[in-house]
């Protein structure tokens, strides 16, 4: 499913804790009480939630009773369709700032982020965690047996607790629908970490490795071979909105909707024929029935990234992987170790790119 895009909300120009996202290179300024106070009234048909009440701060002081207000209703990252082009773009290149310059920014100085995983993670973990301690924050790592949601607390409730709690919440999860949810009543900006229906973050860094190997996104050609998953999914919507012209090769029975102008086949020698990138992903996911295993081997088998394939792309061609990867299945370990591959590339740009995405959330909130 493709979840709802929230309320967007505007910046404010000083924030507590190191740089702004829209003025990365400039010192933030201490924000007024009354300057906050202006810049946190409700948006147009703005509904009051009076169990998200915060108080107004500043750099040395709690504000007073009669200075307390609402703030705007947090921006959201659940499919990557929340991001305007421009912002998009601007976000990959302070991912790049930041990746050249990792303990530049403190935009989290003082602050939580809860990052809650209902499935089982590395990369995901891995860079999230990393990423906040190099922003100044604090990672409040959330296993599914350590929070009340496996106990039978609402969702509803568990947004409100964190949202008191944390400067933004990242889940890991299956259900599309239970991140919605939480993104409804939270307080704080919600980022989707992996869910059955998307995978934007990973995008965001599939598209950081495209624009480090070829200097730009927009214009360039990405293959993605194999099953129609929340993997090819985000890449049509985020690489869409970055200019990426996306193709999605896939058996029949394990096909793309049609999504973000996406080119969809069932022929990976059509789709891959003078690409810029070639990408694949696992044919059995974590979401997936293991009874199927056979049969999806079956059926994806000609759909395999190997050298022959990859030759089929443009001589420049780089070979790409949203890891775990399975040598001699999906892809061979000539591609997966070879010297076309930027695969671990990707493995440390979800840091860098996820860095920025938490930058402009924690800007806009």
């Amino acid at each position: 499913m493709r979840c709802s895009q929230s309320s967007r909300c505007a910046s404010r120009e000083g924030h507590q804790g190191g740089t702004s996202w829209s003025s990365a290179t400039s010192q933030s300024q201490p924000a007024s009480a009354e300057a906050n106070s202006a810049s946190s009234s409700l948006p147009d048909g703005g509904i009051e939630r009076p169990c998200i009440r915060f108080q107004v701060r500043t750099r040395n002081r709690i504000a007073p009773e009669g200075e307390r207000t609402l703030l705007r209703l947090p921006r959201h990252f659940l499919t990557g369709s929340e991001l305007s082009a421009s912002e998009l773009d601007r976000l990959l290149a302070r991912a790049a700032e930041l990746k050249s310059a990792p303990h530049s920014s403190q935009a989290l100085a003082g602050r939580s982020v809860a990052l809650i995983f209902q499935r089982p993670s590395t990369r995901t973990r891995l860079s999230f965690e990393a990423g906040v301690a190099e922003l100044g924050g604090h990672p409040m790592v959330l296993r599914t047996d350590e929070v009340q949601l496996s106990r039978g607390e609402s969702v509803k409730d568990t947004a409100y607790v964190l949202s008191r709690h944390a400067a933004a919440i990242g889940i890991r999860t299956g259900p599309d629908e239970l991140v919605s949810e939480l993104a409804e009543h939270a307080g704080v900006p919600v980022i989707n970490m992996l869910t059955a229906g998307h995978h934007p973050c990973q995008a965001l860094a599939d598209l950081l490795t495209i624009r480090e190997a070829f200097g730009a996104v927009a214009g360039r050609r990405l293959a993605y071979v194999g099953d129609g998953n929340n993997v090819a999914r985000s890449l049509a919507i985020v690489g869409g909105l970055a200019g990426l012209e996306v193709r999605v090769a896939s058996p029949s029975g394990y096909q793309l909707e049609p999504v973000a102008g996406a080119i969809l086949t069932d022929d990976p020698r059509e789709a891959v024929k003078d690409a810029d990138a070639v990408y694949t992903d696992v044919w059995l996911s974590m979401n997936d029935d293991l009874a199927t295993a056979q049969e999806r081997r079956r059926a994806l088998a000609p759909f395999r990234l190997d050298e022959q394939l990859l030759e089929l792309a443009a001589p420049h061609a780089i070979a790409l992987h949203c890891l775990p990867a399975h040598a001699g299945e999906e892809i061979t370990a000539g591609v997966l170790y070879g010297p076309r591959q930027r695969i671990w590339d990707q493995a440390e740009n979800r840091r860098h790119a996820q860095k920025a995405l938490l930058e402009l959330l924690i800007a806009s909130a």
